[in-house]
């Protein structure tokens, strides 16, 4: 961090609209925010609880459903306090920092899990005869854990080359939350080494993990083919359609935001408030209302606790 940043506190002041929608997006910010808690929080109990989906696919569901949990939970509270009061939107220079640090540690380890999850279905689809061996506790295990520590990575750079940045003027942030493209607007220096070098390192890493999704689909598209019945071919593609949504649910507005040079305006922040809010509620969403499996697991949870009523 420079010595020259003299900004001790940042104000969020949201992104513009007429005062009198403050109390009416307090409310829809709020129920989404406690949906995308309890219906993550009832995926991960889902899972731990039912034997049948102890399974390297619902392993990684589980790392999704925490990341998501935790997501939504780095910024919309602080949106919520900016909405209920007129000193809420104020942030210490160092809370800044930490949140701008998890919300870009735990999008990126997304990222990462995505990749991994397509990973998954390619082998699961693929190779069902090896699926066991190649797709082992182990190796579930290494891969969820590199997905967490390349995360981890991703953010720590992008975090220090912002805030090593001079912040000696304004401090009005028009947003909901700390993110790069309206933090970096209020350095007192030349941001635009420290914006190419950013724009470079999230995509590569964005488009990267991208395409890897993209080469496993196809691969995994030719195999579903070659399925003979047309029973087997539709429970292929059906286990793969959840994956396939929430992936452009998650790049579609990441890659509107950070890989468009020069794009600093209000519909970014719009578009940043529905990838932070909404995105994280689709997971329960889609592995709910399009999982077999999972609704199957939540009516056996739902009987059990039904009987241990009576």
């Amino acid at each position: 961090m420079s010595n020259a940043s003299l900004v001790t506190v940042f104000v969020l002041t949201g992104l513009p609209r007429a005062p009198g929608l403050d109390t009416p997006l307090f409310a829809i910010f709020l129920v989404i925010y406690v949906l995308t808690v309890l219906g993550n929080l009832l995926i991960l109990l889902v899972i731990m609880l039912d034997s049948h989906l102890h399974t390297p696919m619902y392993y990684f569901l589980t790392n999704l459903s925490f990341i998501d949990m935790w997501f939504s939970t780095v910024t919309v509270p602080k949106m919520l306090l900016t909405l209920a009061s007129p000193g809420g939107g104020a942030i210490s220079f160092p809370s800044c920092v930490a949140q701008l640090y998890f919300f870009h540690f735990l999008g990126g380890t997304e990222c990462f899990l995505y990749t991994v999850m397509s990973y998954d279905r390619y082998l699961a689809i693929t190779y069902p005869l090896r699926y066991t061996s190649l797709m082992s506790a182990r190796a579930c295990a290494l891969l969820a854990t590199s997905t967490w520590l390349s995360g981890a990575l991703h953010s720590a750079v992008q975090t220090t080359l912002t805030f090593r940045l001079p912040f000696c003027g304004p401090n009005h942030i028009q947003h909901y939350f700390c993110d790069l493209p309206p933090i970096l607007k209020l350095a007192c220096a030349d941001t635009s080494v420290t914006e190419t070098v950013i724009f470079v390192i999230f995509g590569v890493a964005a488009s990267g993990c991208f395409l890897l999704i993209v080469l496993s689909y196809v691969s995994i598209v030719c195999s579903i083919l070659r399925i003979r019945t047309s029973e087997g071919r539709r429970r292929a593609f059906q286990t793969c359609a959840s994956h396939c949504i929430l992936v452009l649910c998650f790049y579609g507005p990441a890659i509107f935001i950070y890989l468009r040079t020069g794009s600093r305006d209000t519909m970014d922040g719009v578009v940043a408030v529905f990838y932070t809010v909404l995105t994280p509620l689709l997971n329960p969403i889609v592995y709910t209302l399009r999982n077999k499996e999972v609704k199957n697991a939540l009516l056996k949870l739902k009987a059990k606790a039904h009987f241990y009523r009576e």
